[in-house]
């Protein structure tokens, strides 16, 4: 992970959440871990010399932004700066492309794979995801798999955090409108996930 200066947990609608972020970027974003200790714990862990601090300026807005979205309101992070410092070129071209796929759409590992282009495979994208240090921001929850299924997700709470996510955005295919939906009063588990990480 690219060396983060700042760090910050946050209040939404599915628990604390967390974000770290330097001059050039965010370096990270984390979705709730079993409790609140234990993802400052990951966050400690992650950014060891990063400065825990109020979020102000362009970061107050993303906090904002993943709030609302996560509240169930569809907001877009084009403009949200990565630090890309520690990404290589694949992973770099598989979050260009996932960073393009909008709240309540959906696209498959292997679309994503023929829109990155050349050396591109739905198990290589599948792997660049599982390695994607900004969950939400770069939306790796909307790269499901082929056939009606989730794919994988390694966050806490796993594919159902992948599910609860997709409700909120109210996501759908054309072959399947009912695939991402979860019971109205369904809460988010990260106890059900682990310590696996923020990871797609």
């Amino acid at each position: 992970m690219a060396r983060a200066r700042c760090t910050a947990l946050f209040a939404t609608a599915i628990g604390d959440c967390a974000i770290a972020w330097n001059d050039v970027g965010l370096t990270g974003v984390w979705l709730p871990a079993t409790s609140r200790d234990a993802l400052q714990r990951r966050l400690r862990s992650s950014c060891p010399v990063a400065l825990a601090t109020t979020p102000s300026g362009e970061i107050s807005a993303i906090v904002e932004a993943i709030a609302r979205l996560l509240g169930g309101e569809h907001v877009a992070f084009d403009s949200a700066r990565l630090d890309l410092a520690d990404t290589d070129a694949f992973d770099a071209r598989v979050y260009a492309v996932t960073r393009t796929i909008a709240a309540g759409q959906v696209l498959t590992y292997g679309e994503v794979a023929a829109r990155v282009g050349g050396d591109a495979s739905a198990r290589a994208v599948g792997q660049s995801l599982g390695r994607n240090p900004w969950p939400i921001v770069v939306p790796c929850h909307r790269v499901v798999a082929a056939g009606n299924g989730l794919g994988g997700f390694s966050a806490p709470g796993g594919t159902a955090t992948k599910r609860r996510l997709l409700a909120i955005e109210r996501a759908r295919r054309a072959d399947a409108p009912d695939l991402f939906d979860a019971p109205v009063d369904a809460a988010l588990d990260p106890a059900s996930g682990g310590e696996a990480g923020a990871r797609a």
